[in-house]
């Protein structure tokens, strides 16, 4: 059976939370993988069953507890972050104090503390998104902007290689109809796209990598595949 690389990311996630509710059900402790995997697939679920994000996000809170887990852990994991699949698109959940209530006074020795900054990033680029879809669309802050919903009208050249410029974990909402101007910026790192909707797969400035995924979005019927590079409704 063929899967994509994010198909094949989920059944590795579902895989890892079974194993922690087997564990979990014989009255072990969790570590940090497997407290993390039960819980993105509790949201990822919720998700599946139809429920709003909101709601997938407390049902994942629900899961465990601070007794559910090994010493440390509730230290170390203050946030979990997923990629679920909604009914209105793809969102990222965001599930703070997976183990209930927690102060950064009660913090361990040597613990992960999660940044309190969450100032928008200067885009580099901006360009007008019009959603053609009947119902909203939601992109996440670390979307390849390119690859975003099909029924997205947007220059995708000029989203080549680019996310949102919005905070980490946040995204932006498209209504049904609407026309919303959005700033970009540069994906970071390694520049690497993998998942998604699998229009690159690999390395964003490889030779001939834009060209390509151009192509495959205008076979794939994405909006905006074959714009120019530089359209009056673009600005540096």
């Amino acid at each position: 059976m063929p899967l994509t690389p994010t198909e094949r990311d989920r059944l590795l996630l579902f895989t890892a939370a079974e194993l922690a509710r087997s564990r979990h059900a014989r009255g072990l402790r969790l570590n940090v993988p497997e407290a993390t995997a039960l819980i993105a697939d509790t949201v990822c679920e919720a998700a599946r069953d139809g429920l709003r994000l909101t709601e997938a996000v407390k049902r994942g809170r629900t899961v465990l507890g601070a007794d559910d887990v090994l010493p440390g852990v509730a230290d170390v994991v203050t946030e979990i972050q997923v990629e679920a699949v909604f009914d209105d698109g793809t969102r990222l959940a965001v599930v703070a104090e997976p183990f209930g209530t927690w102060s950064r006074d009660d913090a361990a020795p040597g613990a992960v503390l999660p940044a309190t900054e969450t100032a928008e990033p200067e885009p580099v680029v901006t360009l007008a998104v019009r959603n053609t879809a009947p119902v909203p669309v939601s992109v996440t802050s670390h979307f390849h902007f390119f690859e975003a919903n099909p029924r997205l009208d947007f220059d995708r050249a000029a989203a080549y290689g680019m996310r949102l410029a919005v905070p980490t974990g946040s995204s932006t909402r498209f209504d049904a109809g609407a026309t919303v101007e959005v700033g970009l910026l540069p994906i970071g790192g390694a520049r690497v796209a993998i998942g998604f909707a699998g229009l690159v797969d690999g390395p964003l400035d490889a030779p001939g990598a834009k060209q390509a995924a151009l192509r495959k979005a205008a076979a794939c019927g994405y909006l905006g595949a074959s714009a120019a590079d530089s359209p009056a409704g673009v600005r540096a």
